[in-house]
């Protein structure tokens, strides 16, 4: 036996893998993994914990809504219902 080189025994795993299984690693849609510095990592790690402490408050307000029967509707003081209620008088 002659030695192999790295190309042909990747070959060689990458067809032997082939018969074994149809599975298939899915693409690499993002870039790969990069460091960050602490600053960054800390600034990030803030703006998700916000991110999620709103989305949590948003579920609560709305879980709570739901328990309680509570409709929201839109409030326009200037709208149409203000103008049903106004008097009609003559200038003359």
């Amino acid at each position: 036996g002659s030695p192999i080189t790295t190309e042909e025994r990747r070959l060689r795993d990458k067809k032997h893998l082939d018969d074994i299984t149809a599975a298939r690693l899915p693409p690499l849609h993002h870039s790969p993994a990069k460091l960050l510095s602490i600053e960054e990592s800390i600034t990030i790690q803030i703006q998700q914990k916000e991110a999620y402490e709103e989305m949590q408050a948003k579920l609560a307000a709305q879980k709570l809504a739901e328990r309680l029967n509570i409709k929201m509707l839109r409030f326009e003081p200037e709208g149409e219902a203000s103008m049903q209620y106004r008097e009609v008088r003559d200038e003359d």
